[in-house]
């Protein structure tokens, strides 16, 4: 099951310079998002277990972010 919409992603690579952009592209960047996503999260998820809290805040999503730079 897919997550994220495929009209918004075909819109933001064409908006990025891409004139046109085939159905298996936009398949393999959603997939490439999904899987970063549920990275991101689970590593924020250890940040607000280790505060105690049950919340996801953007402090752990921030703290996620720079752990993969």
């Amino acid at each position: 099951m897919k997550i994220f919409a495929w009209s918004p992603i075909r819109e933001l690579m064409k908006n990025s310079g891409a004139e046109m952009v085939a159905k298996d592209a936009v398949d393999e960047l959603i997939s490439y998002l999904e899987k970063k996503a549920k990275e991101i999260t689970n590593l924020a998820l250890e940040f607000s277990r280790h505060a105690q809290r049950k919340k996801l805040t953007e402090a752990d999503m921030q703290m996620a972010f720079s752990q993969l730079k």
